[in-house]
């Protein structure tokens, strides 16, 4: 009986805040410049589109046999761009099919919860949604031969066909009992799924979620946190966890006065890295301190033979400090963090000291030592909400300390790529990378297939899209 008073009374008070933040929302200062994320590049695509027979220069290879898939918010409806934040427009999932060296079409199709549903005059599909994070907008991914929409923050996944049409809102089957992640990390030798996940409305804890094989969850082990942590994604090692409890939290100041994404940066918020044995309790968290920075992304993560953690990610010197309308770091670099556990230190060193984000790797190798980062430049010395690509790809070689760069040429910026392994047993660098790149000469789009071992070498193919997709997050090769 006590905990149903107190689910009343949570309620309530949700309801009172959600009124607040309604009516502080009419009243924030009017923009008197285009809203970044909703101009240029990032203007929302206002229709959904299929498009069959793709133009293909080049060859592709008859090896790939599947989709490209890639998620970004996309506003079904115009939002206020006093309020409007890029974190938090509705999720259009975009998808080009190959088969038998051919690019058989493209789609790209709003995930439907109440705000496309609504644009569209459609039914809302069945299932437990999370009210105003009902349309996942980070990843999306293809797990036990189905296709799902993922978002952080207390975002439920949303299933898809493979057409990329919305099925069900759907906690894998019933399994999930709370939020889940945009980033899950799917461990090769042991054939399950892990991830951290925050809800917004509990700041005291966050979850370790894993999948088994079949994609249904096995654990859901709550870890105690304070300030209700934005941790947008995790690291896996053969042993270990590791939940990145960093300077952004919640603010109730910034809900209540009407902001859509109420993150900001929180000086007060000791930066710790934790490690959590994989089949152990929340309490047994290894917590071990590091400079206050803010990680969006790691790459791999492996354990060393005398018991440290080491873990490769992109760095920013704050996050959320200045900006109300998407990131806003001056300055980001790849890093690689040594966590001495028994010593309670974390070294960081630098890898390459130039703005970058979206790190991949071929993630055969997860949790295992490896060789190449494969990441996106961002420039450099402008505005704070800049968060777009120049026109460069980097490839980080970690045991010679070099790195390449591809430069795909004026006003072409490239969007996250994912290395696609020619087969299972291959070489680290034997295969493809996959991702689209934005050409703001002409305002369209292709999709290039690049061959790993000949970084800068002729792209063995490129797919043409005659208009623009705007830049999103995150993409996978998801094979049939």
């Amino acid at each position: 009986m006590a905990s149903s008073v107190e689910t009343l009374i949570r309620s309530a008070v949700t309801k009172g805040i959600v009124k607040v933040a309604d009516f502080n929302r009419k009243r924030l200062p009017r923009p008197t410049d285009a809203h970044p994320y909703l101009t240029g590049i990032h203007k929302p695509m206002t229709e959904e589109l299929t498009l069959e027979a793709l133009r293909v220069d080049g060859e592709i290879p008859a090896a790939l046999k599947g989709r490209y898939l890639r998620n970004g918010p996309n506003p079904a409806i115009a939002p206020d761009p006093a309020s409007y934040h890029w974190f938090t427009g509705a999720g259009m999932v975009h998808g080009i099919r190959i088969e038998g060296g051919k690019a058989d079409w493209y789609r790209n199709r709003w995930v439907r919860g109440s705000e496309a549903c609504s644009a569209l005059g459609e039914e809302i599909p069945p299932g437990p949604r999370s009210d105003g994070n009902d349309a996942p907008n980070t990843n999306v991914v293809g797990f036990a031969g189905r296709t799902f929409a993922i978002v952080e923050a207390g975002g439920k996944p949303v299933e898809l066909s493979d057409a990329l049409e919305t099925i069900a809102h759907n906690p894998f089957d019933g399994t999930l009992a709370g939020s889940y992640t945009a980033h899950p990390h799917h461990d090769p030798f042991t054939n399950e799924t892990h991830a951290i996940t925050y809800a917004g409305n509990n700041p005291n804890q966050v979850w370790h979620v894993v999948l088994d094989a079949d994609a249904r969850v096995i654990r859901e082990e709550a870890i105690a946190v304070a300030d209700g942590p934005s941790i947008h994604d995790c690291a896996i090692t053969e042993n270990y966890v590791l939940v990145f409890d960093l300077p952004v939290t919640f603010s109730m100041k910034s809900l209540l006065a009407g902001y859509r994404f109420p993150y900001e940066w929180n000086d007060a918020h000791p930066a710790r890295v934790g490690l959590l044995p994989r089949q152990g309790r929340g309490d047994e968290v290894i917590w071990v301190p590091v400079e206050p920075c803010y990680v969006f992304h790691p790459a791999n993560a492996h354990e060393t033979a005398d018991g440290k953690v080491i873990v490769d990610v992109v760095a920013h010197e704050t996050m959320f400090a200045r900006s109300k309308r998407g990131p806003d770091s001056e300055r980001s670099r790849m890093e690689r963090w040594t966590i001495d556990p028994v010593a309670g230190t974390t070294v960081r060193t630098v890898i390459h000291d130039h703005g970058q984000e979206f790190p991949r790797y071929d993630e055969r190798l997860m949790t295992r030592p490896y060789r190449y980062v494969y990441s996106v430049s961002l420039p450099e010395g402008e505005a704070v909400e800049m968060m777009i690509a120049d026109t460069r790809l980097f490839r980080h070689d970690l045991e010679r300390g070099t790195t390449d760069t591809r430069d795909f040429g004026p006003g072409r910026h490239p969007g996250e790529f994912v290395f696609v392994p020619r087969s299972a047993e291959g070489a680290e660098d034997d295969g493809w990378l996959i991702g689209l790149v934005v050409d703001m000469n002409d305002e369209t789009t292709d999709l290039v297939i690049l061959n790993a071992d000949d970084f800068n070498g002729p792209a063995q193919a490129v797919v043409h899209l005659p208009h623009r997709v705007p830049p999103g997050f995150h993409g996978n090769w998801v094979a049939d």
